[in-house]
């Protein structure tokens, strides 16, 4: 089924056709794949410009690391971030999403032209609920717990239902939530590994089908898994993104958009002429 979504700016996200390349810029001294390389306002806006002109869909901007151990900074330090280059990406043709768990600085971020909310807690502050329905925004809910159940699966399964229910009886539109399961966060490796191979069992909850987004792009579990280093691990990364998207998953986020586009594009040919 596919869903078109047009944002306050005009700019349109559509699920349900060829999948989505959403490029990663992390506008933070700390990324554990590039720390650093992007802090500066003209490195952040000229990385950025080379993802869409890659082929990237979406634009997900980092002004704080998610990476293990990682120091939390302030509401003041992450917007003072965001504040020097979102204006200018606000220009871009792709719908820009920005990668917080925290509703104020979520609010002053669409204020700022942000089109979506990337919200790595899962929307476990309901206030970032108000924020999305109050700027009609589509929202990224990832799972980030540890597992309490003897099947992870189905421990996410939980998860999607507890965010569409608080998230109806706040009256927010739950088709415009996009579902992250979250791989690398709380979970093992073995639990990394059999959610993405069971991805398909979270494409529908109480019969509403879902929109799904993964992000595999260069984490320690590929490692884990195939003895790669961190540089060698986008070939991985579009093989997983290649699995997910045969298994309902609409939006990819890497930082390789250039190869993983060209992966994509096949990949949805087979799948349908879109």
């Amino acid at each position: 089924m596919q869903k078109i979504f047009t944002l306050r700016g005009g700019k349109k996200i559509s699920f349900g056709g060829k999948t989505l390349v959403m490029g990663i810029v992390n506008v933070t001294p700390d990324s554990f794949s590039d720390g650093g390389k992007f802090f500066s306002p003209e490195n952040a806006i000229a990385h950025a410009k080379k993802l869409v002109d890659d082929g990237a869909d979406i634009l997900d901007i980092g002004a704080e690391s998610t990476r293990p151990e990682a120091v939390p900074i302030s509401v003041d330090e992450e917007l003072s971030r965001l504040e020097k280059i979102l204006p200018a990406l606000k220009n871009f043709d792709v719908p820009i999403s920005v990668d917080t768990y925290k509703p104020e600085v979520a609010a002053e971020a669409l204020k700022l032209g942000a089109d979506i909310i990337n919200d790595v807690h899962g929307l476990e502050d309901s206030r970032m609920i108000d924020v999305a329905k109050k700027f009609d925004a589509p929202v990224v809910a990832m799972h980030c717990e540890k597992c309490c159940d003897v099947d992870i699966v189905e421990d996410v399964k939980k998860f999607l239902r507890r965010t569409l229910a608080n998230c109806a009886a706040n009256n927010f539109d739950t088709t415009k939530i996009i579902f992250d399961p979250g791989i690398g966060f709380g979970k093992t490796q073995e639990e990394n590994l059999t959610l993405i191979r069971r991805l398909d069992e979270l494409k529908f909850s109480d019969e509403q089908e879902l929109s799904l987004l993964i992000g595999v792009s260069r984490k320690s579990f590929i490692g884990w898994a195939t003895g790669l280093e961190l540089d060698e691990r986008d070939a991985a990364t579009g093989a997983l993104s290649v699995w997910a998207i045969t298994k309902g998953v609409d939006i990819g986020r890497v930082h390789n958009v250039e190869l993983i586009r060209k992966m994509c594009l096949m990949i949805d040919k087979l799948r349908g002429d879109f």
